[in-house]
């Protein structure tokens, strides 16, 4: 039986404080649908007293005006210990969201982990500070910290969103105020350990974990310059519009129905065992998975097949099992929101090619069988509408112009992969694919380079120069003739 964790306090300004409210969040587990832990639910007030923090920490502290260097030894620090301490953060995350224990430990905690040295690596090359030859004189131009950050992130990858914007912010000297989600919130206590013990200054962060109302404080907060907002569409509208009444600047990595395109001369082998760990990684809870899988006509049959033994044959149950490769949806109302999709799919005319409900077995935890969908049409709503679980689709398509044109027919633009014999071939089709991030027979996220969505997808970008580039304000200072 998982250890009940409790904690009794808030991490305001790199200190442990008691909450100003008395609300509380209770943790349930996915897979036994016992409570597994407790936190405070932070309150409006402890948001302004971690406002209040952050600014005086961005405005007079040391942090925004210390060398780069001393900045990446702390970050550096912050790396460090997540490696040290990345199976017990693994553990945390897969008791809470249900994410499989061997995908937690590579994409949760070490995941994470890369993404604080890849920033690393970005920041030490970025030109903070350079010379221009104006139209009218020379100028220097400035990159400086925008300020003080609200940073929202989701339940299903935590640590790794979280590492997707504290780095940026906190190489460039930004304050940051973390609100996780309440359904994924223990692991960030072990985030706040880390931090404190890396020797971030105080008031640089916080983390308050809360549910959407106190988020919509926050991010309507006027003490906060930047909000970060991973998470829904519908929600990302909100933070838009709610940050908006402030002009305060905001980026948004949304969801996605991302298309894998099988072309006529893929290897087959090597197509299906890139695409099913890419459709149903962390059991369908992923934004960029490849949750729409187009096939050739000429070769739909035995793709159907070879697609649907595997996801078959993929492992279900407990997450903390090291062997499972499924674990337990989230919630119980992910559950059921991928079930209402599986009759959704069926009542439009598709066909069940493998899984369709819960795992025998599995009678107890919030379970749904890995799903296939076959004779997918791209107007369906199982096609179109973001499930968030592990139910896949596969839709026929003709000749190759059809298969761009329905990869590009989505409200959605953030991520997608094609697969052929011909390597620059899928480079020429990826160059018309309308999406954010895309893979020519491999699938996978570079830190280095950008990440992030077209369309409802999102807004700005992640990773690399340019999503470091999100955290700083630019300015211009005119210079005399011959300085």
């Amino acid at each position: 039986m998982t250890e009940l964790v409790e904690h009794g306090q808030l991490f305001i300004g790199g200190e442990w404080t008691d909450p100003l409210g008395t609300d509380t969040i209770r943790i349930v587990s996915p897979h036994t649908e016992q409570v597994i832990g407790s936190v405070p639910h932070a309150s409006r007030a402890d948001v302004d007293r971690a406002v209040a923090v952050a600014r005086k920490a961005f405005d007079e502290g040391p942090w925004p005006r210390a060398s780069l260097e001393e900045r990446i030894a702390v970050v550096t620090r912050i790396k460090d210990a997540i490696l040290v301490r990345h199976e017990e953060i693994a553990r945390s995350i897969s008791s809470q969201n249900g994410s499989p224990y061997s995908w937690s430990v590579l994409a949760q905690a070490l995941g994470a982990m890369m993404v604080y040295d890849s920033a690393i690596k970005v920041a030490t090359d970025y030109p903070y500070e350079e010379r221009r030859q104006g139209a009218l004189g020379p100028i220097l131009v400035r990159r400086e910290p925008v300020g003080v950050v609200a940073a929202v992130i989701p339940w299903n990858v935590p640590q790794f969103v979280a590492a997707a914007k504290l780095a940026p912010a906190l190489l460039t000297g930004s304050a940051v105020i973390l609100k996780p989600s309440p359904e994924a919130p223990l692991d960030s206590y072990i985030l706040a350990d880390i931090a404190r013990e890396a020797g971030l200054p105080e008031g640089v962060l916080s983390i308050l974990p809360a549910d959407r109302e106190v988020s919509e404080y926050l991010v309507g907060h006027p003490g906060i310059d930047k909000v970060a907002f991973t998470g829904s569409v519908a929600a990302g509208r909100r933070v838009m519009e709610v940050a908006a009444r402030n002009l305060t600047r905001v980026t948004l990595e949304l969801g996605g129905k991302s298309a894998a395109v099988i072309l006529p001369d893929a290897d087959l082998d090597t197509t299906v065992a890139g695409i099913i760990p890419a459709a149903w990684m962390n059991n369908g809870q992923a934004c960029v998975a490849q949750t729409r899988i187009l096939a050739p006509r000429a070769r739909y049959d035995e793709i159907a097949a070879a697609l649907a033994a595997a996801a078959g044959d993929l492992v279900v149950g407990d997450p903390l099992n090291p062997a499972t490769q499924i674990g337990p949806l989230v919630a119980r109302r992910q559950q059921q929101r991928s079930l209402d999709y599986i009759r959704i799919g069926q009542e439009e005319g598709a066909k069940i090619l493998t899984g369709g409900g819960r795992p025998a077995g599995l009678e107890r935890g919030w379970y749904v069988e890995p799903t296939l969908f076959g004779d997918v049409d791209n107007s369906m709503r199982i096609a179109r509408e973001e499930i968030f679980g592990p139910v896949v689709c596969l839709i026929p398509y003709g000749d190759e112009e059809e298969a761009l044109r329905v990869a590009n027919d989505s409200e959605f633009g953030l991520s997608g992969s094609v697969w052929t014999a011909d390597v620059e071939h899928g480079i020429d089709f990826a160059r018309g694919v309308r999406t954010g991030t895309f893979n020519v027979n491999t699938f996978s996220l570079d830190m280095l380079g950008p990440f992030g969505g077209y369309k409802n997808s999102g807004v700005g970008r992640e990773f690399g120069p340019e999503g470091l580039s999100e955290y700083l304000e630019h300015k211009m200072i005119h210079l005399p003739a011959g300085a």
